[in-house]
């Protein structure tokens, strides 16, 4: 039941999906539960990409077959999941590129991802990475819809991993006054990251029907090693993380899983 609710509160936190009234009631709320509901981020990837998902099959069902109709599907689907979630991991994502790009100190960096104001590394990041995320996955869509569909389905599950790792590996260096996530960016349970792997294991199951053995293992490299970057990255400038770069972590390892994915294609 406590598990229930730990994921009925991620999903709380992360998506715009309603959980209010009784049923908010019902799951509560402490800094410890939202630590422990870290456990379920790729949970909450289902949640994402079966509706990403739906919409890219949906479109792709009613738009022309060809490569500008996998283009739109794609838009589409990425659309769709960036609204559900509230642009959360993509905010991330923009505040750490703005803050590692033009900070030149470890401080220096840290102050300028307080701001919410977006700059030129921010909005660069932002357009290269939904950009290279809408033009993998329309090419992994005209492999067929149900590809592309489980390639992003999986996609979401997956890269929210990461996250969970960069917490376990690292410490949080942000100030708790500013943090965006600071309940569960500081700590993460040592149960959390089993109960995710528990969450994760079905779609990587998904990536080797659809893909084969071949497929799964490039999109593993794939997502290996954009993790393996951001913890480097992380450690060398910042000495740890923060919430910010927690949603470029997902982000990275999104990005490195289609890449990955769509290298390995035959």
């Amino acid at each position: 039941m406590n598990a229930l609710r730990h994921f009925l509160l991620a999903l709380q936190f992360f998506t715009r999906v309603p959980v209010t009234g009784r049923l908010a009631a019902w799951v509560g709320y402490s800094p410890d539960m939202l630590r422990a509901s870290s456990a379920h981020f790729p949970g909450i990837g289902w949640v994402v990409g079966a509706v990403g998902a739906g919409v890219l099959a949906a479109a792709l069902a009613l738009l022309p077959a060809d490569p500008l109709g996998a283009l739109v599907a794609a838009l589409l689907a990425t659309a769709a999941t960036v609204w559900l979630t509230g642009a959360f991991h993509e905010d991330g994502l923009a505040d750490t590129a703005d803050g590692l790009g033009g900070g030149t100190s470890r401080e220096r960096a840290l102050e300028i991802m307080k701001d919410s104001r977006i700059g030129s590394y921010g909005a660069i990041a932002l357009v290269l990475g939904l950009g290279l995320q809408v033009a993998l996955l329309a090419l992994l869509a005209q492999q067929g819809a149900m590809r592309g569909a489980a390639a992003l389905l999986a996609a979401h599950v997956l890269s929210r991993l990461g996250p969970l790792v960069v917490m376990r590996r690292l410490p949080y260096v942000a100030d708790p006054a500013h943090a965006k996530a600071k309940p569960i960016a500081d700590a993460v349970p040592a149960g959390a990251l089993p109960v995710a792997v528990l969450w994760s294991l079905p779609a990587a199951a998904l990536l080797a029907w659809m893909f084969g053995s071949a497929g799964l293992a490039a999109a593993l490299v794939g997502w290996m090693a954009a993790l393996a970057y951001m913890l480097r990255l992380l450690g060398r400038r910042l000495q740890g993380f923060t919430g910010d770069t927690l949603g470029a972590t997902q982000q990275l390892g999104m990005l490195g899983l289609l890449l990955g994915l769509a290298l390995g294609l035959p």
